[in-house]
């Protein structure tokens, strides 16, 4: 029997009932990644020996009568994760002999349910990219077209798991990382309520492993159905045990509702700065479909629903100045130089990435408390809604584009070219307040990708749009492995 697209509920089951072992699954994960990763380029950091290794101590622990969340299931971590004795290099060749000496918090807690780690996941350079291509591990390939991204910066993962390369998958999202990938392979994903999962050792390798409260960015799981998101969510969620897990402990609420025919829910398909392209408003509009057949409340508009261009500008505001901080990209004298010759009735988001890049604590502090406004909006919208379905991107996966100035990129959308960078108008709808969202398959374009849409859902109620995923899945199809098996035809 082959196992190596079963989910890991599916897995956990066998593994439980003696129908399988976590050895031989972990021996049909690694020969299909010898098999087929060639091209694809998924796992940039293979750790088989040690996987055996923990197969068989699973196996050992299963026969004494243990069971644990994960036991015995092989799965993949996104390279920025710390894991002891593995390279951590963000994709940045002065990092590349970057050695940790101890696991990420998030490593530690599935090890510790009994995951069997096959190795780590393809990232961009500083995770800074919507593909997944660096100088140290080469390009990672869309396994539904291989002259596509499959998305970044957990595109490594999101490939991993579309071409069978384990159950199960731990990343990270800030600009859409998580959901961009999951929509342009065919999977799901989660990006957990802000904060909500610790995220101590998934650091870029210049910084010290500290519990760090980050800004924007959150920690979450990947998988191939909505249940197994739960189950991985449900692993890596609570607090960092330095910090307030030495007082606090998680109890998140349960889902609103448990039947499809109880959710409220606001769908939108159109953003004011961006159009949506004709596959990703079809899809949008099949889980509307699917929604108002399974007896849900569906509406289109809500008066309730904050300011969408205001959101975007603040979204870009806060992601831009914070990656400068962390990353310049110029001299301070250069970008003032640029944002200085810019005209005052220039309000595109490509203007507001400039003027974000010189921006003093005093302009950060407005635009966060311009998110405090937008944050209370949304809790006045969920009130009355209990998620909102809309796009991720505007379009399914593009052609690789490695042209080496990203603000020269453009983003084609039925056919009229868009900056590059402002198709992340839908990932900042739900990561610029730090709501939960989980991203969904959703169909095919007429080309045969796929194409994914999010659920966002009220803060710190992670279990509302993850229901209504696994509500969703039987009525959308879920997901579906290619239908073009990998071919060995080199990398880009």
């Amino acid at each position: 029997m082959e196992w190596s697209y079963r989910t890991a509920g599916e897995l956990v089951s066998a593994l439980r009932a003696g129908a399988v072992t976590s050895g031989e699954l972990t021996d049909e994960a690694i020969a299909r990644i010898e098999r087929d990763d060639e091209v694809v380029n998924a796992i940039c950091v293979p750790d088989f020996d040690r996987a055996r290794a923990a197969a068989r101590r699973a196996d050992q622990a299963r026969a004494r009568g243990e069971d644990r969340p994960l036991l015995g299931v092989p799965v993949t971590v996104k390279e920025s994760y710390d894991i002891a004795g593995l390279p951590t290099t963000w994709g940045m060749p002065p990092y590349r002999d970057f050695m940790p000496v101890e696991d990420a918090v998030q490593v530690s807690r599935i090890k510790a349910a009994g995951a069997v780690v096959l190795g780590k996941t393809n990232v961009p350079l500083g995770l800074q990219d919507i593909q997944s291509f660096n100088g140290i591990y080469g390009t990672t390939t869309n396994p539904w077209d291989h002259a596509r991204t499959p998305g970044g910066s957990s595109g490594g993962s999101a490939a991993a798991l579309a071409s069978g390369f384990g159950a199960l998958s731990i990343a990270s999202d800030i600009a859409g990382s998580l959901r961009t990938p999951a929509h342009f392979c065919g999977v799901y994903a989660h990006k957990p309520t802000l904060g909500l999962a610790a995220n101590r050792g998934m650091v870029a390798p210049s910084e010290p492993a500290l519990p760090v409260d980050l800004d924007l960015a959150v920690v979450g799981p990947m998988a191939r159905t909505a249940r197994d998101l739960t189950l991985l969510l449900d692993v890596m969620a609570g607090p960092d045990p330095l910090t307030r897990g030495v007082a606090y402990r998680l109890a998140l609420p349960p889902p609103r509702h448990e039947r499809l025919g109880d959710f409220r829910v606001l769908v939108l398909e159109e953003h004011p700065l961006i159009p949506t392209g004709a596959a990703v408003r079809a899809g949008v509009n099949r889980v509307a479909a699917a929604l108002a057949d399974g007896g849900a409340r569906v509406e289109r508009h809500s008066p309730l629903l904050p300011d969408l261009t205001e959101a975007a500008t603040l979204y870009t505001q806060l992601l831009v100045s914070g990656s400068v901080a962390r990353f310049p990209v110029e001299s301070d004298e250069q970008l003032r130089t640029r944002v200085a010759g810019l005209s005052a009735a220039d309000q595109s988001l490509d203007a507001a990435r400039r003027r974000a890049m010189v921006f003093s604590h005093r302009d950060w502090m407005e635009a966060n408390n311009r998110r405090e406004v937008h944050r209370h909006g949304w809790r006045q919208l969920f009130t009355e809604f209990d998620a909102v379905v809309c796009p991720i991107t505007p379009t399914p996966a593009f052609p690789h584009d490695h042209h080496p100035d990203p603000l020269e990129r453009r983003i084609d959308i039925d056919g009229v070219d868009y900056p590059y960078f402002d198709q992340l108008v839908w990932a900042g709808l739900a990561t610029m307040p730090g709501l939960p969202a989980t991203a969904i398959p959703a169909g095919r374009s007429p080309e045969g990708l796929p194409v994914g849409v999010q659920l966002i859902g009220p803060m710190s109620e992670d279990r509302t749009p993850l229901r209504l995923a696994e509500l969703l899945e039987p009525k959308t199809g879920g997901f579906q492995a290619p239908k073009q098996r990998v071919a060995r035809t080199g990398r880009p």
